[in-house]
């Protein structure tokens, strides 16, 4: 198993990448690493360049990694990888090994990026721009009240594409 550079053109339907198959969201610092399964965020072009963002909560693990480190990945499954998705939505790294648990097989590269050898698609990334959103700014109050009861409004993270993996059969 192995991965090849490919362009960035040959990444189709994203929002159903997104949306229905989710992503992992993998970031490190030092010698810490986690992942999260997420379902927000996109693909476009911002100052000129490609860019994915993704949208974390403040009490995620993977947060607090994302501030240290502007290096992360984002990476995307087939449905045989459903189970994995799930758990890794649904454990803290903080306290367990949810990538063994898992059954995820951890990939480095030496530019610094971490993404899974399961992965069909990986996007290595790096943060030009974080915010966390702010309730004051949204024009339809509804949304918010709908998905931050408890107020903890997600960060979101505007990174550069630098590179776009895919899992070679």
């Amino acid at each position: 198993m192995s991965f090849i550079a490919v362009p960035q053109q040959e990444l189709t339907n994203t929002f159903t990448m997104l949306d229905k198959q989710w992503m992992l969201v993998t970031a490190s610092y030092r010698d810490r690493m986690n992942t999260m399964t997420a379902s927000w965020g996109g693909l476009g072009v911002l100052w000129n360049v490609p860019v994915a963002y993704v949208f974390v909560r403040p009490q995620r693990f993977t947060q607090t990694l994302l501030s240290q480190n502007n290096l992360f990945t984002v990476s995307f499954y087939n449905e045989a990888q459903r189970d994995a998705l799930k758990l890794c939505g649904a454990q803290s790294g903080r306290d367990t090994d949810k990538v063994a648990n898992a059954g995820l097989t951890p990939v480095y590269d030496e530019r610094g990026f971490w993404y899974f050898a399961e992965a069909e698609w990986v996007l290595c990334l790096k943060t030009l721009y974080v915010q966390q959103l702010d309730p004051a700014a949204a024009t339809d109050s509804a949304v918010f009240e709908k998905h931050y009861p408890l107020q903890d409004y997600h960060h979101q993270y505007i990174a550069q594409v630098v590179d776009c993996l895919k899992r070679q059969s």
